[in-house]
């Protein structure tokens, strides 16, 4: 995909590698090279950003759909599958390739907390260790599993080790990306 378009207003951006927030104002031409996990990837002046689901109509495309189908468990508690399609729905906005099949999710764990409900512990790694984008894919996946019923908060954590490698990437993700 690249479809060129102008934004029709202002928008917060996150800058691509290095993850500072920027502002693109209105009349800044964009073109969208990805769109994907409810995010879009766009080429600007200086290089890569990547603009929020929620400012879609700022490119002219459809608001991203932000719920998840799934439904709580009858106890109320999260429903495991639900938290991992969740995560799925994140995106290195480099890589079309979401966070799971690129094996960058280590672990996923659901506990209950008195008082407060269900959280959800999640540890996940970056393809560099350098990457600036890691806080801001980090709390994508985050808030992407605040949105599955019966989770009350959530946690992500950047780990490094083990550190991660090309033959952690699923079957799935590597023939999406030519390596099969």
């Amino acid at each position: 995909m690249n479809k060129e378009r102008i934004l029709s207003r202002d928008v917060f951006a996150t800058q691509i590698p290095s993850g500072e927030r920027i502002t693109l104002t209105a009349g800044t031409k964009v073109h969208v090279t990805q769109t994907l996990g409810g995010s879009f990837t766009v080429i600007i002046d200086f290089g890569l950003a990547r603009i929020d689901g929620r400012d879609a109509d700022a490119i002219g495309e459809p608001v991203a759909e932000t719920t998840t189908p799934a439904a709580p468990a009858s106890d109320g508690a999260p429903d495991p599958e639900a938290i991992w399609d969740q995560l799925k729905r994140v995106f290195d906005p480099e890589i079309p390739v979401n966070i799971v099949d690129l094996g960058l999710v280590y672990s996923m764990e659901i506990e209950q907390i008195p008082a407060e409900g269900y959280r959800v512990n999640v540890a996940m790694t970056l393809t560099a260790p350098g990457c600036g984008m890691g806080p801001a894919i980090a709390e994508d996946a985050r808030g992407k599993v605040l949105l599955v019923p019966g989770v009350g908060s959530a946690d992500v954590s950047l780990v490094w080790e083990p550190a991660w490698n090309q033959s952690m990437i699923s079957e799935e993700g590597k023939m999406r990306l030519g390596l099969v």
